[in-house]
């Protein structure tokens, strides 16, 4: 395959892959703007003008957005740096200062409780034989952003671990990873979207192939921890692609009027199935 450029920062806007910080990325290192795959999620499920108000509005630090993120660090050992914050309580003035000077930092705060347990995720995902040796220390690379021109439209993705062998992972913290119950999941959560898009990226600068696979990682956040390595089939990623062309299709026609419309009028609806079936 062949090699992709790392620089350390995209000082002006040129197509490539970069290892730059977290909160880089998430801030969009773009002049103008780029599509990321969250966004270009919501463009496909929600409408114009909804996006553009998460767009404006960038979500506020959660503790389960810190967690995720922990576990991703601790994982794939790559990230943010990790902040012990010892005190029983988070809602006083003194803690919620010392959190907000954390995170300004660009560091994860967290209570003893969730960092022991982040690291208790790790071991047990190393006990697991398939996803050990898929992240297995050396066979990648954590964290690549890649930034690329895609007819117009400036898209980007953070890939969570592209192996030298093609192969892209994807890791997931969750409250279940029983293969049986994760389809709605995945589906509500538009992760088949997620992965064509991530390999949009990835085959445009080599670090893939058609033909290697692309594999999430689940895991449990609560003991003990169990892990589910699964793939989509053909059918998913058909779907996936095609909500990422609506939603690059939706991105480009309202950026280039600078119009983000609400939803549409739908002069007829049809009762659900359910109930139509309660009639006949």
């Amino acid at each position: 395959m062949t090699a992709a450029v790392e620089v350390e920062a995209p000082d002006e806007v040129e197509p490539g892959v970069y290892d730059i910080p977290a909160e880089v990325y998430h801030s969009d290192p773009v002049p103008g703007g780029s599509l990321s795959s969250t966004g270009a999620r919501k463009l496909a499920t929600q409408c114009p003008a909804a996006f553009k108000h998460w767009l404006d509005n960038p979500e506020p630090a959660k503790k389960e957005f810190d967690f995720g993120t922990a576990a991703h660090k601790v994982v794939l050992e790559d990230g943010p740096e990790l902040v012990l914050v010892d005190r029983d309580r988070w809602d006083t003035n003194e803690v919620k200062e010392q959190v907000k000077k954390i995170r300004a930092a660009g560091k994860i705060p967290l209570k003893q409780r969730d960092l022991d347990k982040v690291h208790a995720m790790a071991k047990a995902l190393r006990e697991h034989p398939e996803a050990a040796e898929l992240l297995e220390p050396g066979s990648g690379v954590a964290e690549r952003t890649i930034i690329w021109n895609d007819r117009g439209v400036w898209r980007r993705i953070r890939i969570d671990w592209a192996r030298h062998d093609g192969t892209l992972v994807d890791y997931k913290s969750c409250r279940t990873a029983n293969p049986s119950k994760l389809a709605n999941h995945i589906f509500e959560y538009g992760y088949h979207q997620q992965q064509e898009y991530y390999r949009d990226g990835a085959l445009e600068f080599g670090l893939t192939e058609l033909v290697c696979p692309f594999k999430f990682i689940f895991q449990e956040k609560e003991p003990p921890y169990l892990v589910s390595v699964i793939e989509l089939d053909s059918t998913a990623c058909s779907i996936g692609r095609h909500l990422n062309e609506v939603a690059l299709n939706t991105y480009a026609i309202c950026r280039a009027n600078d119009e983000w419309p609400g939803y549409l009028q739908t002069p007829l609806i049809s009762p659900p199935a359910w109930l139509e079936r309660q009639y006949r």
